[in-house]
C-alpha cells in the first residue's frame, strides 16, 4: 500500500516520507478499511514535531481520524461491516504507530462508525477529534437544554461542533472569536451571542448577555489562559470542560475562588475518555447527522503525496475547518 510516515520527529518537509508499505491485515477483534480520507488535526502535528510527545514506534503513519470503506473483518467481527462507509477515530496515537495516512488501516472494530450516505468522506473524518471532543466536553455532565453554554474558540474546530451540538440540544450558547471572518463561521454553526475577545472585554460581555448571571458551562480552549474570564463568569455550581491550554501549560489553580463556585473541572482528551463515554459520542454524532443540517468546514484538501503540506497548514494556526488529506481523490 502507499502511506506517508516518519521515522523520527521534526519539521514535516524534512521528515514525512511518501512510499509503499506491506498491507495490514485485520485481526481478532478489528476491521480493514480502504482509506478514502484522512484528517489533520493539531495533535497530529503536534506529535511529529518536537515538543511534547516523544516517538514510541520507530515508524509513525500519522494521522488519526479517517473516512472509507470496510473491505476485510477479522474473527469475531460481523461480515455485515464489509463495503460499508465508515469513519473512525484513534487511528494513530500514544501506544499505536499505524495511522490514516495511507490506503488501508486495520484497527478495533469499536472505532468504526457508519457513515450517513449524504456525508462525503472528507466531511466524515471530521466527526473523530473534533466532533467527539466537543460531545464529550458539551455532555460529560449532562445535558444542556435550558442551560447557557460559552464555548471559547468558536471558530476552532472542536469549537465550532461544540456550539453545534449544544445547539442541538437547546442550550443557548456564548461564543469567543478573535476577528469578523471566525465570527460569521461561529455565527453559522448556530452561535446566539458571538464576542470578539480582541477587542470586547469577555467577562463583561458574558456578564452583560447573562444578565448578570454568567454561565453554566464553558467549553473551554485555553483553559490557563482563560482561567480570569471563568473566574468572572463561571455560575455557582457550573463546569468548565477544557481541552486544551496553550495559554499557560501550567496554570496556577486558584483553589479557593473555584472552591467557592463549587466548580467542576473537566481536563478532556478523546484518547483517553472511558469507552462508554466514546460509544455514546460515537451513537449521538450520528443521531445528530441525521437530525440536523450540520456544518463540516473544510479548510483545505492535498493528495497523500502532499502530506507535509497539510501538516504545515494546520500548524500556521490560520485555518478554519478541517485540513483533509485524499488519500482516494473524490
Amino acid at each position: 500500500m502507499r502511506a506517508a510516515w516518519y521515522e523520527r520527529q521534526g519539521p514535516a518537509d524534512e521528515v514525512l516520507e511518501v512510499g509503499e508499505m506491506p498491507d495490514p491485515v485485520a485481526g481478532p477483534g478489528e476491521v480493514r478499511v480502504r482509506v478514502h480520507a484522512s484528517g489533520v488535526n493539531p495533535s497530529d502535528v503536534k506529535r511529529r514535531a518536537v515538543g511534547r510527545w516523544s516517538m514510541d514506534h520507530p515508524r509513525v503513519i500519522p494521522n488519526t481520524d479517517g473516512a472509507g470503506v470496510v473491505d476485510q473483518v477479522g474473527e469475531g467481527v460481523s461480515e455485515s461491516w464489509l463495503g460499508k462507509r465508515i469513519w473512525l477515530y484513534n487511528g494513530q496515537r500514544l501506544g499505536r504507530a499505524f495511522g490514516t495516512a495511507a490506503d488501508f488501516i486495520a484497527l478495533d472494530a469499536d472505532l468504526i462508525t457508519e457513515l450517513p450516505e449524504h456525508l462525503s468522506f472528507a466531511e466524515g473524518v471530521c466527526l473523530g477529534v473534533p466532533a467527539m471532543t466537543a460531545h464529550r466536553c458539551v455532555f460529560a455532565d449532562g445535558p444542556v437544554t435550558g442551560l447557557t453554554v460559552l464555548v471559547t474558540g468558536g471558530a476552532g474546530a472542536v469549537g465550532h461542533y461544540a456550539i453545534q451540538l449544544a445547539k442541538w440540544d437547546g442550550a443557548t450558547v456564548i461564543t469567543t472569536v478573535s476577528g469578523d471572518e471566525k465570527a460569521r463561521h461561529a455565527k453559522a454553526a448556530g452561535a446566539d451571542h458571538v464576542v470578539n475577545y480582541r477587542t470586547e472585554d469577555v467577562a463583561e460581555r458574558v456578564m452583560q448577555i447573562t444578565a448578570g448571571a454568567g454561565v453554566d458551562r464553558i467549553v473551554e480552549v485555553d483553559f490557563g489562559g482563560n482561567l480570569a474570564v471563568t473566574l468572572k463568569t463561571l455560575k455557582l455550581n457550573g463546569s468548565i470542560a477544557a481541552y486544551a491550554s496553550a495559554g499557560d501549560e501550567q496554570p496556577k489553580l486558584p483553589f479557593y475562588a473555584l472552591m467557592n463556585r463549587n466548580a467542576l473541572i473537566r481536563l478532556v482528551t478523546l484518547n483517553n475518555m472511558p469507552i462508554e463515554a466514546r460509544r455514546q459520542a460515537q451513537r449521538d454524532v450520528t443521531r445528530w447527522t441525521h437530525e440536523a443540517k450540520g456544518i463540516h468546514p473544510i479548510a483545505a484538501r492535498f493528495p497523500l503525496e502532499r502530506i507535509a503540506e497539510a501538516h504545515k497548514t494546520v500548524e500556521s494556526g490560520a485555518k478554519i475547518g478541517q485540513v483533509v488529506v485524499d488519500v482516494v481523490p473524490e
